[in-house]
Order: C-alpha cells, then sequence, then structure tokens
C-alpha cells in the first residue's frame, strides 16, 4: 500500500497509474493542498488540475470505502480521510503542517495493517526522515528515476588503435567511412560522435544516421566563437546541423553549454524567424519571483542576468565599429532574440524558432516533455544544464528532467547530446570547480 503525498501528484499527475498491482492510497490532506494549486498557468498548476480531473472520472463513493480498481492488473486507489493524531506523533510532530497530517494517515494505516506493506511516497527528503525516525518506511518516488547515473549516454566515445589508412579516408573525398571499417565494441548510435585515433594521428567524426555513415567533423566557429576543445566541436556540429531538431548538452560551470548554444543560434538566425531563450525561474529561499521588489522586469533580471553576460561575451568579440557588435542589440530590441522565462512562453506558437532552454536541470520530466511537444515546424530546440547542479527542492540528479531527456531519446535520428567535460572559462575558474 503507497501512501502518496502532495509533492508526488505535482510532479507527474499519472502517479496513481505507476504502482503496478500495489493499492494507491491518497490522504484528503493532499486533496486539500492540491485546492491551493488548482488555479493558475504553471507547470504545477497544470498537474493538479489534471490528477484531480483523472481521479474525478473514475471515483465513486467506494473511494472512501475500501477503494476502486484503477484499471486492469493495477490495484486499488482510495482517499483516506481524516483522524485524530497518534499519541507518538502529537509528541514529534506539531498538528499545524500539512504535512505531519499526511504522515499521521500512513503511520495509522502502517498500526492497522501488516509490518512493511504501507510505505509513504515523498519527494520531500524532510518528510521521508521524520517517517522513518518513526518507523514507518518512507521512498522517494523513482518511476521516471534514470536508473544508473554512471551508464548515462555522453554523445562521445573514443576509439583507439585504428588504422591509419582508415584515418586517411576521412581526410578525402567524400570525407567518410562505413561503421565497418571501425571494430566496434558496440554500434554507434543516431548522430554519436567518435574521436578517431591511433596514436599519431586522430580526426573527428560523426555517425549520421540517414546516411548510415561516420563523416568527418570539421572545427567551426560561430558568430566570432570558436570551438577549444573536441566536445565544443562536437557541440557545435549539432548545433547547425538542420537535421538535428533537438539538441542536449550538459557540462559543469564554465564548459561553454549557453554560450556555444546562443553562438550557434546567431549564426543561424535567419533560418529561423525568431530566437527565443528561456530558463526556469528556480525561487530564492523558497519565495516565489513576486516576493522581490520592483516591476516584473526587475524581479526578473536576476534570473536572466547570465543570458545577457553570455551575449556579451560574444558581442565582444567584436569591436564596436563592427556590424556584429551591433547586431546583437537590433535584435534584441526588435523582438527577433526573446529573453524570457519559461512560463512567459506559455501560449506562444513555437514555428520556426531557435529555442534554447538554460539551466533545463531545473525541469521536471513532465515540463521537458510539455516543451518539446509545442515545437513547430522548422524549430530547433535545445536544452543546456549540468545535472549535478540543481536548485530545484524535489528534484536530483537521477530525477530531473534533462536526465531524463538523455535518456529516452538517445539514438532517435532527430536528437543529438554531448557532454561538455574540459572547462573553458578561466584557469581560475577550473582550478575553483576540481578543488573546492
Amino acid at each position: 500500500m503507497f501512501v502518496l503525498d502532495t509533492n508526488v501528484v505535482l510532479h507527474d499527475s499519472s502517479c496513481i497509474y505507476q504502482f503496478e498491482e500495489h493499492d494507491v492510497v491518497i490522504p484528503i490532506t493532499v486533496i486539500e493542498e492540491l485546492d491551493q494549486f488548482k488555479r493558475g498557468n504553471e507547470t504545477l498548476n497544470i498537474q493538479a488540475r489534471m490528477f484531480l480531473r483523472s481521479l474525478d472520472a473514475i471515483s465513486s463513493d467506494k473511494i472512501f470505502n475500501g477503494g476502486i480498481p484503477i484499471g486492469p492488473d493495477k490495484g486499488k486507489i482510495s482517499i483516506q480521510l481524516e483522524n485524530e493524531f497518534h499519541e507518538k506523533l502529537a509528541a514529534n510532530f506539531s498538528n499545524r503542517k500539512p504535512d505531519h497530517h499526511i504522515l499521521n494517515t500512513a503511520f495509522l494505516l502502517a498500526e492497522e495493517h501488516a509490518t512493511g506493506s504501507v510505505v509513504l511516497v515523498t519527494k520531500d527528503v524532510n518528510l521521508r526522515m521524520k517517517a522513518k525516525s518513526i518507523g514507518l518506511i518512507a521512498e522517494d518516488y523513482t518511476s521516471d528515476h534514470v536508473k544508473d547515473l554512471s551508464d548515462l549516454y555522453l554523445g562521445k566515445r573514443v576509439e583507439e588503435h585504428v588504422a591509419e589508412s582508415v584515418i586517411d579516408k576521412l581526410y578525402q573525398a567524400p570525407f567518410e567511412i562505413d561503421a565497418s571499417e571501425l571494430d566496434l565494441q558496440s554500434d554507434l548510435t543516431c548522430n554519436e560522435f567518435v574521436i578517431i585515433r591511433n596514436g599519431r594521428k586522430s580526426a573527428l567524426a560523426n555517425y549520421n544516421p540517414l546516411s548510415r555513415k561516420i563523416q568527418r567533423v570539421d572545427k567551426i566557429s560561430c558568430y566570432g566563437i570558436s570551438a577549444r576543445n573536441a566536445e565544443q566541436t562536437f557541440a557545435f556540429n549539432a548545433l547547425v546541423n538542420p537535421d538535428i531538431s533537438l539538441v542536449s548538452i550538459t557540462g559543469k560551470a564554465g564548459t561553454g553549454k549557453t554560450l556555444l548554444a546562443l553562438a550557434a543560434a546567431l549564426e543561424k538566425r535567419k533560418l529561423y524567424r525568431q530566437i527565443y531563450i528561456a530558463r526556469p525561474t528556480v525561487p530564492l529561499s523558497n519565495k516565489d519571483i513576486g516576493y522581490l521588489p520592483g516591476d516584473i522586469n526587475s524581479k526578473l533580471d536576476p534570473y536572466m542576468q547570465p543570458l545577457y553576460d553570455n551575449l556579451a561575451v560574444i558581442q565582444n568579440q567584436f569591436s564596436q565599429t563592427s556590424p556584429r557588435h551591433g547586431k546583437i542589440r537590433d535584435l534584441l530590441d526588435s523582438g527577433k532574440i526573446a529573453i524570457t522565462p519559461l512560463s512567459y512562453i506559455r501560449g506562444r506558437s513555437l514555428v520556426n524558432i531557435f529555442f534554447i532552454v538554460d539551466e533545463a536541470q531545473n525541469l521536471t520530466p513532465h515540463e521537458i516533455k510539455t516543451i518539446i511537444t509545442r515545437a513547430g515546424e522548422g524549430t530547433k530546440i535545445v536544452f543546456t544544464g549540468d545535472i549535478f547542479q540543481i536548485d530545484h527542492p524535489y528534484l536530483d540528479a537521477q530525477s530531473n528532467g534533462l536526465s531524463f531527456l538523455i535518456e529516452k531519446m538517445k539514438g532517435q535520428v532527430l536528437y543529438a547530446h554531448i557532454n561538455l567535460e574540459k572547462g573553458e572559462r578561466s584557469s581560475l575558474s577550473e582550478l575553483a570547480i576540481n578543488l573546492l
């Protein structure tokens, strides 16, 4: 029997169908909390409404009395009404917090049923600790977790000891080879990058799923920004490739994720109607942006400033008299480049857009899916982020939307991924990242 916390429902509105043949219990406190979220256009509001509608569609009076079957090969779902606080909880926890009412419901159910048969499911680490302190089993919601981060797709591999004659072919027209010419332990996935070398010679290449050939990747620059290492070269290749509609770029701070995406968007701007640059506004100290002083632009500046900083880096590659220097300001002023929080993207038409989503590790899998499914004809979506640097209170390296995207999209013809490894911001930045 799984007792669900409110944050599980807000994370995945279809969560009740993810527990196979086991029973699911929704404390009435969860329904009350969802009532506070059902109005609005944020992801949490949408999730709350979807869950309440699906619950209403299957519910009857039996949902409060023994539960009702969810579907074939599924357990029952029931809503558990409030009961008196158990004395063990009353001695330790205030009854003023909704979390403690959910905890009380799960604890009372655990006392009624066989030992170990009731599990509280919550994404709140503190609530899991409280549950364990009173002998209640508590787990995170892991249905959309990436199972093994050590095996997460990196987007590239290194092939050593390749014959010089094979490498030489990549430098001769048509600059491609058959995959069979490499002694691969496993097949290359669609758009996977590969560093081919034998000690004296090397080449950068990419597996093209359309031609089914391994093609040489040339080093290029975009809007004055040049790749400084192999991974950045691979990133540029994916970003400017018109056959790839979805790109994800991961890496630690200073590896150039956002800078490369912005430079590629500016280089290819004539192919797109607009460039959208967005990032989630993760609240500071659990306060939403309404807590910050000033008008809406003043409230959003702290979140959006890193994007302007990256644009300034690109702009400063050119002298102030260069047309390219002033072009970025012109594009911003005319709305051809739109920098905005993700919540302001909702309702916009994403047709023929180069859409960059920065800090994507702070998005849930559902939010990632929502963004991608809005893509119309001619749109390219780029997600950038560091899966180990998460500010969202209920996400981690395994449960965030960016990790989920990489695992699910690997091998798709329209998708390419690359993990940037070497910091290029500065020697001091790299030293701090590695040592502190």
